[in-house]
């Protein structure tokens, strides 16, 4: 029996994969970390990492990047993977993550779902063949509530870009300053909120008359819960790194 420790568990991802887990044999949730403690549970909820006082396997995180620093402490003292979910880290918090993976087995990613991932592929895959002569543009949606903009995602697929490519691009959040033409070095980001939007990403390579766009689209947070059950899972008995989609990828590429 794997045991689950979910930070954020009264959100809505934190419920998504709480009732996920419910649903997979050998596998369940010992205790959850929210600021919330009012909500009753079917596991004992805490108020920090540092106050829970049960054994676990794992921990998958969708909760603040405020929490970072205390949830590392937790995994690094127990020697415990973690699964971490949440966006908007700031450069120092990516390398305390970076750090810690030194130590214990980390799984980060800014999108848990299987088709996101392969859309970063494929833009990989048209950036290399386009770059230069084609103006890349990143377009990303998402409901009213999200905080961080650009979202994770859309910084993924600009690194992703940026990783196949020669020179470095730049990148260009919003230019509403911005008088003067769009360099042919510069990937745009772009960032709606609006509605109940789950989540919609769009690549756009503008050329010389012709336009091709890659597109993904999310019908509901479930696809996000799935894969992280899918990361935590594959993280057991791994040894201390920094592993993420393509890394789970492969693993199932070698199973089948």
């Amino acid at each position: 029996m794997t045991r689950f420790v979910i930070s954020g568990c009264n959100g809505k991802m934190g419920n998504q994969i709480a009732a996920g887990l419910k649903n997979r044999p050998n596998c369940i949730t010992v205790a959850g970390i929210d600021a919330f403690t009012g909500v009753e549970k079917e596991f004992p909820v805490f108020s920090a990492p540092a106050e829970i006082s049960c054994e676990a396997d794992v921990l998958i995180d969708f909760s603040n990047p405020s929490l970072l620093s205390s949830l590392l402490e937790l995994g690094l003292s127990r020697k415990m993977p973690l699964v971490i979910c949440t966006t908007g880290y700031s450069k120092d918090q990516v390398a305390q993550i970076k750090k810690a993976a030194q130590s214990i087995p980390i799984f980060y990613s800014g999108n848990m779902s299987l088709g996101v991932n392969l859309l970063i592929e494929l833009a990989k895959k048209a950036a290399s063949v386009l770059w230069g002569q084609f103006d890349v543009e990143i377009i990303e949606k998402h409901h009213n509530q999200k905080v961080d903009a650009p979202s994770g995602t859309a910084l993924m697929i600009a690194d992703a870009i940026s990783s196949v490519v020669e020179e470095e691009p730049h990148y260009e959040y919003d230019r509403h300053s911005q008088r003067k033409k769009r360099s042919k070095t510069e990937i745009g980001l772009h960032s709606v909120r609006g509605g109940t939007i789950v989540g919609e990403h769009e690549v756009l390579f503008a050329g010389p008359d012709e336009i091709l766009s890659i597109t993904h689209s999310a019908q509901s947070k479930e696809i996000f819960a799935t894969g992280s059950i899918n990361a935590a899972l594959f993280l057991i008995g791994k040894p201390a790194g920094l592993y993420n989609m393509s890394d789970l990828l492969a693993d199932h590429k070698e199973e089948s």
